[in-house]
């Protein structure tokens, strides 16, 4: 990841594609789909983004692992249409846990990484019991010949229960994606929206030599209590109202941008 972000701390927002295909609350064709994507991403740039994320979360409810044919056509679509009018760094997740179905689509649409849940241990998601991919994954990337798409890793992911893994620590958890091989750590709090405790980052920035990113709850008003971390997602805070899932505010991305380069560290 540090190959892709020249600065010590990189800040990263999320385009919600709206639900594809197939999705229970698909309303908009695959061209209006890709045309909102490509919107949103420009203003993202426009505002002095670092890096762009394109993830399917209107595809509500998620599936587990398994995504159909439809929605790595229309990532991929989406991905390739924002790769050619975004010159950022761009990363891809398709939920839940379809890990490699992003990876393909990064791929083959020239994004640069993908954020993967699921890649060491296992967790009980709202989808269901979701193992660990590790293994598989990095197996695929060698096949498909795409080491240069990076993967960056949540673990002791949001929306989850993680009895099964109580008793291994977040630095626990950290070190043991170090192990596997991922390009980059993600810590977030429980729930989309909600913030990332300082303290947790802390210990995994202190377990791990990975680049480690706060993957949750982020506002212009408690930046400054991650400068430990080398990069920063934003969703919810964007959009409209503060609503993920609302389009992206240009006031509200270009706020954040200048709260960001005010407590840069």
């Amino acid at each position: 990841m540090r190959d892709l972000f020249s600065s010590s701390q990189a800040l990263v927002g999320m385009v919600h594609v709206q639900a594809l295909p197939g999705t229970p609350r698909n309303t908009l064709t695959p061209q209006e789909i890709v045309e909102r994507a490509v919107g949103e991403a420009k203003i993202l740039q426009e505002s002095g983004f670092d890096g762009i994320i394109l993830e399917n979360m209107h595809d509500i409810p998620y599936l587990n692992r398994k995504v159909g044919p439809e929605i790595v056509a229309g990532m991929a679509c989406v991905c390739q249409a924002v790769r050619k009018e975004i010159s950022l760094p761009l990363g891809v997740q398709i939920l839940a846990g379809a890990n490699e179905e992003a990876l393909s689509v990064a791929h083959a649409a020239g994004a640069d990484f993908i954020r993967a849940e699921g890649f060491v241990f296992a967790h009980t998601a709202d989808e269901g019991i979701i193992e660990a991919c590790a293994g598989d994954l990095l197996r695929y990337r060698k096949q498909i010949g795409a080491e240069r798409v990076k993967i960056l890793c949540d673990i002791k992911k949001k929306h989850s229960s993680h009895a099964l893994t109580q008793d291994l620590s977040l630095a626990e958890t950290a070190h043991a994606a170090e192990f596997f091989l991922a390009d980059g750590v993600i810590v977030t709090g429980v729930s989309t929206g909600s913030k990332t405790a300082p303290q947790d980052l802390e210990e995994v920035v202190g377990a791990t030599r990975l680049p480690v990113w706060i993957g949750s709850g982020l506002t212009p008003d408690n930046l400054s209590l991650y400068e430990q971390a080398h990069g920063l997602i934003v969703g919810s805070w964007i959009k409209q109202e503060g609503d993920w899932m609302k389009p992206v505010d240009g006031e509200r991305a270009k706020a954040m941008v200048a709260a960001f380069r005010r407590s840069g560290p």
